[in-house]
Protein backbone atom coordinates (compact mmCIF):
# COMPACT_ATOMS: atom_id res chain seq x y z
CA UNK A 1 0.00 0.00 0.00
CA UNK A 2 1.44 3.48 -0.67
CA UNK A 3 1.70 5.64 2.08
CA UNK A 4 -0.45 8.72 0.22
CA UNK A 5 1.29 11.07 3.30
CA UNK A 6 5.02 10.88 1.43
CA UNK A 7 4.22 10.21 -1.98
CA UNK A 8 2.77 12.72 -3.60
CA UNK A 9 2.54 10.78 -7.53
CA UNK A 10 1.85 7.11 -8.69
CA UNK A 11 1.84 5.65 -11.66
CA UNK A 12 -0.41 2.17 -12.73
CA UNK A 13 1.31 -0.38 -13.67
CA UNK A 14 -0.42 -2.84 -15.82
CA UNK A 15 1.96 -6.27 -15.76
CA UNK A 16 1.77 -6.05 -12.30
CA UNK A 17 -1.47 -4.35 -11.59
CA UNK A 18 -0.11 -1.80 -9.26
CA UNK A 19 0.37 1.69 -8.54
CA UNK A 20 4.32 2.92 -8.46
CA UNK A 21 5.32 5.36 -6.57
CA UNK A 22 7.13 8.00 -8.32
CA UNK A 23 10.22 8.95 -6.76
CA UNK A 24 11.46 12.16 -9.37
CA UNK A 25 8.99 14.45 -10.39
CA UNK A 26 9.06 16.71 -13.25
CA UNK A 27 9.91 19.93 -11.80
CA UNK A 28 8.28 21.97 -14.09
CA UNK A 29 6.50 25.16 -12.22
CA UNK A 30 3.45 27.35 -13.20
CA UNK A 31 5.53 30.30 -13.95
CA UNK A 32 7.77 28.36 -16.13
CA UNK A 33 4.76 28.02 -18.73
CA UNK A 34 4.35 31.03 -20.90
CA UNK A 35 1.28 31.92 -23.54
CA UNK A 36 -1.07 29.81 -22.11
CA UNK A 37 -2.11 32.14 -19.00
CA UNK A 38 -5.65 32.45 -19.53
CA UNK A 39 -5.73 28.19 -19.15
CA UNK A 40 -2.78 28.46 -16.27
CA UNK A 41 -5.59 30.61 -14.54
CA UNK A 42 -8.74 28.51 -15.04
CA UNK A 43 -7.43 25.06 -14.12
CA UNK A 44 -5.26 26.63 -11.17
CA UNK A 45 -8.83 27.88 -10.00
CA UNK A 46 -10.54 24.84 -10.54
CA UNK A 47 -8.00 22.64 -8.33
CA UNK A 48 -7.92 24.87 -5.89
CA UNK A 49 -11.82 24.99 -5.57
CA UNK A 50 -11.04 20.98 -5.60
CA UNK A 51 -8.54 21.49 -2.68
CA UNK A 52 -11.16 23.18 -0.47
CA UNK A 53 -13.64 20.93 -1.08
CA UNK A 54 -15.85 23.42 -3.25
CA UNK A 55 -17.09 21.48 -6.43
CA UNK A 56 -15.03 21.36 -9.42
CA UNK A 57 -15.01 20.10 -13.00
CA UNK A 58 -13.28 16.91 -14.50
CA UNK A 59 -10.65 18.96 -17.46
CA UNK A 60 -9.78 18.47 -20.85
CA UNK A 61 -6.76 19.81 -21.84
CA UNK A 62 -7.37 19.50 -25.66
CA UNK A 63 -5.51 21.14 -28.65
CA UNK A 64 -2.13 21.64 -30.43
CA UNK A 65 1.15 19.04 -30.10
CA UNK A 66 3.78 20.46 -27.49
CA UNK A 67 1.83 23.66 -26.50
CA UNK A 68 2.08 22.85 -22.70
CA UNK A 69 -1.17 20.60 -21.69
CA UNK A 70 0.74 17.89 -19.91
CA UNK A 71 3.25 20.05 -18.06
CA UNK A 72 0.33 22.19 -17.00
CA UNK A 73 -0.85 19.39 -15.03
CA UNK A 74 2.88 18.59 -13.81
CA UNK A 75 2.77 21.75 -12.29
CA UNK A 76 -0.31 21.84 -10.61
CA UNK A 77 1.29 19.23 -8.21
CA UNK A 78 4.39 21.13 -7.75
CA UNK A 79 2.22 23.63 -6.70
CA UNK A 80 -0.50 21.94 -4.55
CA UNK A 81 1.62 18.74 -3.43
CA UNK A 82 1.97 20.40 -0.07
CA UNK A 83 -1.83 21.09 -0.09
CA UNK A 84 -2.90 17.96 0.01
CA UNK A 85 -3.05 16.98 -4.07
CA UNK A 86 -1.80 13.85 -5.31
CA UNK A 87 -1.50 12.99 -8.98
CA UNK A 88 -1.89 9.36 -10.25
CA UNK A 89 -1.07 8.72 -14.33
CA UNK A 90 -3.19 5.96 -15.93
CA UNK A 91 -2.34 5.21 -19.26
CA UNK A 92 -5.64 4.98 -21.79
CA UNK A 93 -4.97 1.11 -22.00
CA UNK A 94 -5.34 1.04 -18.72
CA UNK A 95 -8.47 3.07 -18.13
CA UNK A 96 -10.39 -0.97 -17.29
CA UNK A 97 -8.72 -0.59 -13.98
CA UNK A 98 -10.06 2.82 -13.01
CA UNK A 99 -13.20 1.99 -11.00
CA UNK A 100 -10.33 -0.28 -8.84
CA UNK A 101 -7.59 2.28 -8.65
CA UNK A 102 -10.69 4.51 -7.54
CA UNK A 103 -11.74 2.27 -4.84
CA UNK A 104 -8.43 2.30 -3.26
CA UNK A 105 -8.42 6.06 -2.58
CA UNK A 106 -11.77 7.35 -2.31
CA UNK A 107 -11.31 6.77 1.30
CA UNK A 108 -8.24 8.30 1.88
CA UNK A 109 -7.63 12.35 3.49
CA UNK A 110 -5.28 13.71 0.31
CA UNK A 111 -7.51 14.91 -3.23
CA UNK A 112 -6.18 13.02 -6.24
CA UNK A 113 -6.20 13.82 -9.70
CA UNK A 114 -6.51 11.03 -12.42
CA UNK A 115 -3.95 12.15 -14.95
CA UNK A 116 -4.61 10.75 -18.68
CA UNK A 117 -2.25 12.42 -21.28
CA UNK A 118 -2.74 11.56 -24.88
CA UNK A 119 -6.41 10.61 -24.55
CA UNK A 120 -8.66 9.38 -27.63
CA UNK A 121 -9.94 6.59 -28.61
CA UNK A 122 -10.15 4.51 -31.99
CA UNK A 123 -13.76 3.52 -33.38
CA UNK A 124 -13.81 0.11 -31.86
CA UNK A 125 -12.16 0.68 -28.92
CA UNK A 126 -14.21 0.37 -25.27
CA UNK A 127 -11.84 1.09 -22.78
CA UNK A 128 -13.90 4.66 -22.42
CA UNK A 129 -16.87 2.89 -21.15
CA UNK A 130 -14.76 2.76 -17.63
CA UNK A 131 -13.80 6.38 -18.06
CA UNK A 132 -17.66 7.13 -18.34
CA UNK A 133 -18.21 5.56 -14.87
CA UNK A 134 -15.75 7.13 -12.85
CA UNK A 135 -16.70 10.73 -14.22
CA UNK A 136 -20.19 10.51 -13.28
CA UNK A 137 -20.70 7.49 -11.25
CA UNK A 138 -22.85 4.50 -11.95
CA UNK A 139 -25.31 3.44 -8.57
CA UNK A 140 -22.59 4.72 -6.64
CA UNK A 141 -21.63 8.62 -7.23
CA UNK A 142 -17.81 9.22 -7.99
CA UNK A 143 -15.91 10.08 -4.84
CA UNK A 144 -15.47 13.43 -4.00
CA UNK A 145 -11.48 13.57 -3.63
CA UNK A 146 -10.99 11.92 -7.72
CA UNK A 147 -11.26 14.64 -10.30
CA UNK A 148 -9.98 13.78 -14.06
CA UNK A 149 -7.82 15.85 -16.28
CA UNK A 150 -6.61 14.70 -19.16
CA UNK A 151 -4.86 15.87 -22.43
CA UNK A 152 -5.66 15.52 -26.27
CA UNK A 153 -4.65 16.69 -29.47
CA UNK A 154 -8.99 16.00 -29.77
CA UNK A 155 -11.74 18.43 -28.52
CA UNK A 156 -13.68 15.31 -29.18
CA UNK A 157 -12.32 11.79 -27.73
CA UNK A 158 -13.93 9.32 -30.25
CA UNK A 159 -13.12 9.95 -33.81
CA UNK A 160 -15.37 11.69 -36.24
CA UNK A 161 -16.38 10.46 -39.36
CA UNK A 162 -18.67 12.13 -42.35
CA UNK A 163 -21.06 8.65 -42.28
CA UNK A 164 -21.98 9.35 -38.95
CA UNK A 165 -24.24 12.51 -39.25
CA UNK A 166 -26.74 10.78 -41.88
CA UNK A 167 -28.81 10.12 -39.24
CA UNK A 168 -28.92 13.72 -37.73
CA UNK A 169 -32.01 16.06 -38.33
CA UNK A 170 -33.62 19.30 -38.00
CA UNK A 171 -36.68 18.98 -36.40
CA UNK A 172 -38.61 22.19 -35.25
CA UNK A 173 -35.96 24.41 -35.49
CA UNK A 174 -33.61 22.22 -33.49
CA UNK A 175 -30.32 19.87 -34.21
CA UNK A 176 -30.79 16.14 -33.17
CA UNK A 177 -27.36 14.24 -33.80
CA UNK A 178 -27.77 10.75 -34.84
CA UNK A 179 -27.18 7.86 -31.83
CA UNK A 180 -23.61 7.96 -33.55
CA UNK A 181 -22.80 11.50 -32.87
CA UNK A 182 -24.42 11.25 -29.51
CA UNK A 183 -21.97 8.74 -28.03
CA UNK A 184 -19.27 10.50 -29.28
CA UNK A 185 -19.66 14.03 -28.13
CA UNK A 186 -21.27 12.46 -24.84
CA UNK A 187 -17.65 11.63 -23.61
CA UNK A 188 -16.24 14.57 -23.77
CA UNK A 189 -19.38 16.53 -22.55
CA UNK A 190 -18.68 14.80 -19.09
CA UNK A 191 -15.49 17.17 -18.46
CA UNK A 192 -16.84 20.12 -17.22
CA UNK A 193 -13.99 22.27 -18.06
CA UNK A 194 -12.43 22.60 -21.43
CA UNK A 195 -9.37 24.31 -22.11
CA UNK A 196 -8.22 24.68 -25.86
CA UNK A 197 -4.47 25.26 -26.78
CA UNK A 198 -3.33 26.34 -30.10
CA UNK A 199 0.09 26.63 -31.92
CA UNK A 200 1.93 29.75 -30.16
CA UNK A 201 2.20 32.71 -32.09
CA UNK A 202 5.72 34.15 -33.03
CA UNK A 203 6.18 36.69 -30.27
CA UNK A 204 5.46 33.42 -27.62
CA UNK A 205 7.53 31.34 -28.76
CA UNK A 206 10.68 33.71 -28.90
CA UNK A 207 9.60 35.09 -25.29
CA UNK A 208 10.00 30.97 -24.19
CA UNK A 209 12.81 31.01 -26.03
CA UNK A 210 14.15 33.80 -24.27
CA UNK A 211 13.18 32.16 -20.77
CA UNK A 212 15.42 29.19 -21.79
CA UNK A 213 18.23 31.50 -22.89
CA UNK A 214 18.01 33.84 -19.75
CA UNK A 215 21.73 34.06 -19.32
CA UNK A 216 23.03 33.98 -22.64
CA UNK A 217 25.65 36.70 -23.56
CA UNK A 218 25.35 36.46 -27.30
CA UNK A 219 23.88 38.09 -30.38
CA UNK A 220 19.72 38.04 -29.41
CA UNK A 221 18.79 38.57 -32.20
CA UNK A 222 20.68 35.38 -34.28
CA UNK A 223 19.17 33.88 -31.46
CA UNK A 224 15.48 34.15 -32.26
CA UNK A 225 16.40 33.37 -36.11
CA UNK A 226 17.97 30.01 -35.27
CA UNK A 227 15.26 29.17 -32.86
CA UNK A 228 12.83 30.44 -35.97
CA UNK A 229 14.43 28.24 -38.45
CA UNK A 230 14.66 25.22 -35.78
CA UNK A 231 10.85 25.96 -35.70
CA UNK A 232 10.00 26.39 -39.32
CA UNK A 233 11.78 22.29 -39.74
CA UNK A 234 9.66 21.23 -37.16
CA UNK A 235 6.53 22.98 -39.02
CA UNK A 236 5.55 23.87 -35.27
CA UNK A 237 5.87 26.73 -32.81
CA UNK A 238 5.71 25.79 -28.88
CA UNK A 239 7.26 25.65 -25.92
CA UNK A 240 8.01 21.53 -26.68
CA UNK A 241 9.98 22.84 -29.77
CA UNK A 242 11.42 25.84 -27.57
CA UNK A 243 12.83 23.66 -25.18
CA UNK A 244 14.15 21.22 -28.15
CA UNK A 245 15.73 24.33 -29.48
CA UNK A 246 17.75 24.91 -26.21
CA UNK A 247 18.96 21.33 -26.03
CA UNK A 248 20.55 21.54 -29.73
CA UNK A 249 21.71 25.13 -29.29
CA UNK A 250 22.97 25.60 -25.97
CA UNK A 251 25.24 22.31 -26.74
CA UNK A 252 26.68 23.86 -29.95
CA UNK A 253 27.39 27.21 -28.46
CA UNK A 254 29.09 25.48 -25.35
CA UNK A 255 31.21 23.73 -27.98
CA UNK A 256 32.05 26.35 -29.97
Amino acid sequence: MIDWSTTYAAIWRQRNEYLRPVRQLDPVRLEDLLGVETQKEQLVNNTQRFLSGKPANNALLWGARGTGKSSLIKALLNEFKEKGLRIIEVDKQDLIYLPEIVDDIREASQRFIIFCDDLSFESRETQYKALKSVLEGSIELPPENVLLYATSNRRHLLPEHMDDNHDTRLMQGELHYSDAVEEKISLSDRFGLWLPFYAQKTEAYLNIVDRYFADYEGDRIALHQAALDFASMRATKSGRTAKQFYNAYASCSRNK
